[in-house]
């Protein structure tokens, strides 16, 4: 295993409304690829049983997303205008729309998302600034690019940040610090609203996925 030259902190803030919050984190030396038809098989297989068992309606109450919603609630955001991003991509595939194909990366880390009910933020740990990472709330105006999505009002919404401000939210990560073909060091983050829950297992499952889809060594699972 690799040495890891950051830590990750949780504010008072988030502390005091989300007591209750418990985080993983990943970080991994991985190589990225456009796509990988054997994910995708798979994410297809799982897609299939998951409509199944679970309706539109029915995800409200998966505990991980459930938590999420609250969250944002507690924080001062409406997660039915600002939908977290586990949230969302469950909803596009029991609306029958296939998942979005991005790279093998970025799908898996989804397929993740999906499993467990968990948002997940990917992130080029080569593209974050400094050495300590904090997740607080985020303010007024505060400035925030979401991965296709433009500036993003993250005010009231729980947010990690580096040196150079925020960096990731349930809802969208940030253009600065996005995964890409040539990421070559990865960090994910695992956000858990209800508590430890499935943590555990659901970090397992990445770093399993990252093994066999993106060749991945060095990895490192830091709890906070």
């Amino acid at each position: 295993m690799a040495d890891i030259n950051f830590k990750i902190e949780v504010s008072e803030e988030i502390r005091n409304k989300v007591p209750e919050f418990a985080g993983v984190a990943i970080y991994a030396t991985v190589k990225n690829s456009e796509f990988s038809k054997e994910l995708w098989d798979a994410i297809g297989r799982f897609t299939e049983e998951y409509r199944n068992i679970y309706t539109t309606d029915s995800i409200k109450d998966m505990q991980a997303i459930k938590a999420t919603r609250e969250a944002y609630k507690r924080c001062g955001k409406d997660p039915s205008r600002y939908r977290p991003s586990s949230e969302a991509l469950c909803r596009r595939i029991l609306k029958g729309m296939p998942l979005y194909q991005i790279d093998t990366l970025v799908d898996l880390i989804n397929l993740v998302s999906i499993k467990f009910g968990y948002s997940i933020g990917g992130f080029d740990a080569d593209k974050l600034s400094g050495d300590r990472f904090v997740l607080g709330v985020g303010e007024k105006d505060e400035p925030y690019e979401g991965i296709g999505r433009g500036i993003l009002n993250i005010e009231g919404m729980p947010v990690y940040r580096d040196s150079l401000g925020g960096f990731g939210t349930p809802t969208s990560d940030n253009e600065r610090t996005k995964i890409n073909l040539g990421t070559t060091h990865l960090l994910t983050i695992i956000n858990g609203y209800d508590g430890n829950g499935n943590l555990s297992e659901a970090a397992d499952y990445m770093v399993r996925l990252l093994k066999e889809y993106a060749h991945s060594s060095d990895e490192v699972i830091l709890y906070f």
